[in-house]
């Protein structure tokens, strides 16, 4: 009897699953995401090493060490480790133990990087914006409608990710390194969330001039002059006001919240918005 088995698709299908919904199980300070990262592969890596006691132990060990990364994109880095896993129990002299962990541990922080920028710094406020849009006026859908795309956004990137990481091994190390294909993909993203911010900007925000100049007969809003020269001005330029204080000054959310507050109480009572 053969001293290694090949995985089948289920195989490898049943570990993204529970990459998918265990990630951060067993979370702690000296491993991180290490106890969740051997434990997705450990069913596999039992098949694999099913007749080597030894070397399925080994497998275990270096497979629970210090493991940190976004788990979206980085769902790939299991699903490599898992292909290394399975040519290493076949063939011990194409790739040894130490270019597995030396893989992990390269991949780990770049994709850390790009994960958290599109996933979690562009994609995710897309949909909150989106939602936070849906739901201005008190409606529940906003809520339903983030919950449900970021769960299909999510789910499937971590299934596609690990099952592509797998089936191309090391040749996924490749095409993760590939800069023109970062730079393109997170140019595209960051110009639809700026189109979808501004967009939310524009309706959201409420900010307006009650003032208005009166000669004789005559009244003329200030507001609509404003609209005049360019609708929904002044939402556009409490936004600006709002990043550059919490970009530029580093002023915190609450302060933030607080400062309009009071900027728009003494605007009311002075009867100018």
């Amino acid at each position: 009897m053969s001293q290694t088995e090949t995985l089948t698709r289920k195989d490898v299908q049943r570990a993204a699953w529970y990459w998918i919904f265990f990630h951060h199980c067993a979370q702690n300070y000296e491993r991180m995401m290490g106890v969740a990262f051997g434990s997705t592969l450990s069913k596999s890596l039992e098949k694999i090493y099913k007749n080597d006691k030894d070397g399925l132990a080994d497998a275990l060990s270096r497979n629970v060490t210090f493991f940190n990364t976004e788990p979206h994109l980085g769902s790939v880095i299991p699903g490599i480790a898992l292909a290394l896993e399975e040519k290493h129990a076949q063939s011990p002299e194409t790739v040894d133990a130490e270019l597995i962990q030396s893989t992990k541990n390269s991949l780990m922080g770049p994709l850390a990087g790009i994960g958290d920028s599109l996933l979690i710094g562009t994609i995710n406020p897309i949909l909150l914006s989106i939602g936070i849009g849906m739901s201005s006026q008190g409606s529940s859908i906003g809520v339903i409608f983030f919950i449900i795309s970021w769960l299909a956004v999510t789910l499937s990137i971590k299934y596609f990710f690990f099952m592509k990481g797998y089936d191309l091994g090391l040749d996924a190390v490749k095409m993760l390194a590939d800069q023109r294909l970062k730079y393109i993909v997170t140019t595209a993203l960051t110009i639809i969330g700026l189109i979808v911010i501004g967009g939310v900007a524009a309706t959201t925000v409420k900010a307006s001039v009650a003032l208005f100049f009166t000669s004789g007969e005559m009244t003329i809003s200030i507001q609509e002059i404003l609209d005049k020269i360019m609708p929904s001005i002044l939402p556009l330029i409490v936004t600006l006001i709002s990043y550059f204080l919490v970009a530029k000054k580093n002023w915190s959310t609450n302060k933030l919240l607080c400062a309009i507050l009071i900027f728009s109480a003494v605007m009311v009572i002075l009867k100018v918005m």
